[in-house]
């Protein structure tokens, strides 16, 4: 039985170490400096994540909406 409880922790240690990692490289903020037809030209603090030729995803920054 304590083979299996091993097993089991050492799986979901597995398994979460490289969910973390894929989630903390993929974010990134970022500033747009210019448009220009299709080129867009960013300034991102952590850049170091990114490589050239790897694929993105914009989204844009929501205002913040004020209640009643």
């Amino acid at each position: 039985m304590s083979k299996k409880i091993i097993t089991l922790i050492m799986a979901a240690a597995f398994t979460v170490g490289f969910a973390g990692v894929g989630v903390a490289a993929k974010k990134v903020n970022c500033e747009v400096k210019a448009v220009e037809g299709n080129t867009v030209t960013l300034e991102c603090k952590s850049a170091d994540k990114l490589k050239a030729g790897m694929d993105v995803k914009v989204t844009e920054k929501r205002k913040a909406i004020e209640g009643c």
